[in-house]
């Protein structure tokens, strides 16, 4: 662990191509995860985000400032760390930096708006996912799935949702507030549905943090396939079991949320459709 980033980390992180994860608190003390990949590191202490479209999470993290991070590179290195808002701008160098990319330079839709800043609190360059035990964890997951299944037929996730964490080469990640009031963020990429009510996983990959989360832990998955379509979902991770002879965690889901631009909103719970009156 350590509390500055490298010179080249910071530059590993300055193109938009990569993905970023950005883990806060909502009021209610549940983690709200958020793909955001204009996420860089401004200096040695400071990481920055670009706000192009609004969602929950840049509301969330001016309430309580903990933030969790997962920075992956196109060749699959990741970094995982903590950092605390600090403020925001909407001018500055950085704003020009981020403006003068081309995904936001010659958008005609959007651009960067507003800049956020946080400072570094701790950050752990981890080398490349372990694929040689993800794979493995994927394969004994889907073998046993089947038998994790809830058999409630009242369905919370959409065909949508459950296909997507169902596909064996889309990114998922377990995320959730820890005991510092820091969020969390460990990679399942082996997590699959076993019906559309929870979300299983073999802990074949990442043994000991996954391990390491209670029973009955509020928690989220994020989950983003390769068009960069993504859903995340809150529940109550229910611990370790066997089914079938495969030991699986749990996680029993009730909230849907749709991250992807320019609509993010809640899906489940369904809210209630309100008439428009006020033009």
């Amino acid at each position: 662990m350590r509390k500055t980033f490298t010179q080249n980390e910071i530059k590993t992180f300055a193109p938009a191509e990569k993905i970023g994860l950005v883990a806060c608190v909502n009021p209610e003390g549940d983690v709200h995860v958020t793909l955001i990949t204009s996420i860089m590191a401004a200096g040695p202490k400071q990481l920055t985000l670009g706000q192009f479209s609004t969602g929950l999470s840049k509301h969330y993290m001016q309430l309580n400032p903990n933030v969790g991070f997962l920075i992956m590179s196109m060749d699959k290195r990741f970094w995982r760390g903590k950092a605390r808002w600090t403020h925001k701008r909407s001018d500055g160098p950085e704003y020009e930096i981020y403006n003068d990319q081309p995904m936001f330079r010659y958008n005609a839709y959007f651009g960067i708006n507003t800049v956020h800043y946080l400072d570094l609190i701790q950050i752990c360059s981890e080398g490349k996912l372990p694929m040689g035990r993800i794979i493995p964890a994927a394969v004994v997951t889907r073998f046993a799935k089947g038998s994790a299944a809830t058999g409630n037929h009242v369905p919370i996730l959409k065909p949508f949702a459950q296909n997507l964490f169902n596909q064996l080469d889309a990114l998922k990640f377990l995320a959730y507030v820890g005991k510092d009031g820091f969020p969390r963020i460990i990679p399942v990429i082996q997590c699959q549905a076993s019906d559309s009510r929870r979300l299983v996983f073999s802990s074949l990959a990442f043994h000991d943090e996954l391990q390491n989360v209670a029973t009955n832990t509020a928690a989220g998955i994020f989950g983003l396939n390769l068009k960069m379509q993504s859903v995340f979902v809150r529940g109550v991770f229910r611990g370790f079991d066997r089914y079938l002879g495969i030991t699986l965690g749990a996680i029993d889901i009730d909230w849907v949320y749709n991250s992807m631009p320019p609509s993010h909103g809640q899906i489940y719970p369904e809210s209630e459709l309100k008439p428009v009156t006020d033009f």
